[in-house]
């Protein structure tokens, strides 16, 4: 039996549930949201700056770009300029629409192309897309003329009290309940393509994709639906935004469909059975917005209902009969849903068959580094970050998988079971600094592997039964019993 090292770590640092984990996150998102909403209603009334507040608050709160010193000190710097920014964008839209447009695109397209430069001009991308994604909720942001600020200070102000709110609602959150786990951020690589594909960068693909998209969507919204174009371009920049290749964006326009439309017959059933008034309207909005949040690490689908629900009794259903505005909702989401996809599947594409593989290329090659006798510190939290960013491309392929079983025997969500089978053996071992020859040799092979999909899944299944054996030499309480693969997926 292979002998633990006592000056290595016992055991791994317990980690919350994720439904405690994403229940935590969103009371932290929601108070966070009330705080910034409370303070600019008494700085900047109006329905304008209380939209700007709530979006920021819950996109930065989601980013988590305040997670570090650093990460706090570029938000505090870049964020309000952009925020001033989104005025004049908002002004251009209002005044000469066809100018805001191409503004717009080009602000949000160069956002995403931006990544290629590091994390920190990704950070800085990220920064620039949170207050253009106002102008698609309420597109003509202002503030009124009687409050406390000039309203060109009002977006300013606005986004340095979300930053700090959320800033301050992280801390209390961690405080009470421990460290949250930051989301993982995919690294800089280009994934595996067709020696037919052109060689770009994917952030490059990716920033022309959303122009076409958003460009397209803006075109067919001015042109057919006058005053009802924004439904049309937020559903092609959602369905495009985090684009994992085109199975990816053909999901999650499914899904945004799917979730929109139950939305917006929610929010219909809302207005014409219970007579909301503005207090109660408003209370309704808020708790969307919270389930929304809170559910959304479950299923794209519930973030797509609620917001709906939310922006649904925002923006009214005004100028028409609630069934009317029903049906031209859903028409103008599957319309952007429509453009969305095609700019995704035609325009560039990125396979998400290549986006996997060269995730869980990173994965075995992070276990390999970790495994390796030559490796002075051994840490499981590189190997688990990466297994992470595995079991986010999963759902697309789960989703084919279940509609393709009878047909296909093999299918990539497999791939997905059985990398996230090892992780628990692999941390146990990773931890202890256990690894023999025969486990180094076995994630070799399924490295190798990963050139020939035939015989990728047999090699992950070997690796996963060479890493369970070796962690039981170890002893049994060397392996976590509180995870599962279905629980990290």
């Amino acid at each position: 039996m292979t002998m633990i090292d006592p000056a290595r770590p016992q055991s791994i640092r317990p980690r919350l549930s994720l439904p405690l984990q994403a229940l935590i996150e969103a009371i932290a998102t929601m108070l966070a949201a009330l705080a910034t909403l409370a303070c600019t209603m008494a700085i900047a009334p109006g329905l304008g700056p209380s939209v700007l507040a709530i979006v920021l608050t819950l996109s930065l709160s989601r980013s988590q770009l305040d997670r570090d010193r650093r990460g706090r000190i570029e938000a505090a710097l870049v964020l309000p300029v952009v925020a001033f920014a989104t005025l004049g964008v908002g002004w251009l839209l209002r005044h000469w629409p066809w100018a805001g447009a191409a503004t717009f695109v080009m602000g949000m397209s160069t956002s995403i192309w931006l990544r290629r430069f590091g994390p920190m001009a990704r950070r800085a991308g990220s920064l620039i897309a949170l207050p253009f994604v106002t102008l698609l909720t309420v597109p003509h942001v202002h503030a009124a003329a009687d409050g406390v600020l000039p309203p060109p200070l009002v977006p300013i102000v606005i986004a340095l009290l979300a930053l700090l709110w959320v800033n301050v609602a992280h801390l209390l959150m961690r405080r009470l309940c421990g460290p949250m786990q930051a989301p993982p951020e995919a690294p800089a690589f280009a994934p595996a393509v067709r020696e037919d594909a052109p060689r770009l960068a994917p952030s490059t693909r990716m920033a022309v994709q959303m122009a076409v998209a958003l460009a397209a969507a803006f075109v067919v919204g001015f042109v057919f639906f006058a005053e009802r174009w924004a439904w049309i371009v937020l559903t092609a920049f959602i369905v495009n935004s985090g684009n994992r290749g085109r199975l990816d964006v053909l999901h999650k326009s499914g899904m945004r469909v799917v979730g929109a439309a139950a939305g917006t017959v929610l929010a219909l059933l809302f207005s014409l059975r219970l007579g909301l008034d503005g207090r109660t309207t408003a209370a309704l909005m808020l708790a969307s917005l919270f389930l929304g949040v809170w559910l959304r690490p479950f299923a794209y689908a519930w973030w797509a209902l609620f917001v709906t629900v939310a922006l649904s009794l925002l923006q009214g259903f005004d100028g028409g009969t609630p069934a009317a505005m029903l049906w031209q909702r859903l028409e103008e989401i599957a319309i952007g849903a429509v453009i969305g996809v095609s700019a995704a599947w035609f325009v560039l594409p990125i396979r998400s068959t290549d986006v996997l593989r060269r995730r869980l290329a990173d994965a075995l090659g992070l276990l390999a580094a970790a495994m390796d006798p030559a490796t002075a510190t051994r840490d499981p939290a590189p190997f688990d970050a990466a297994c992470q960013l595995v079991a986010q491309v999963a759902p697309p392929f789960r989703t084919v998988r279940w509609i393709t079983r009878p047909t296909r025997h093999t299918q990539p969500a497999d791939w997905v079971d059985a990398l996230l089978a090892c992780r628990a053996s692999a941390d146990a071992l990773i931890t202890h600094g256990a690894a023999n020859g025969a486990l180094r040799q076995a994630i070799g092979a399924a490295r190798r592997a990963l050139r020939d999909p035939e015989t990728l899944l047999p090699a992950l299944r070997h690796l996963q039964k060479r890493l369970n054996d070796h962690a039981l030499e170890i002893g049994h309480d060397a392996i976590p019993k509180t995870r599962s693969a279905a629980s990290e997926a």
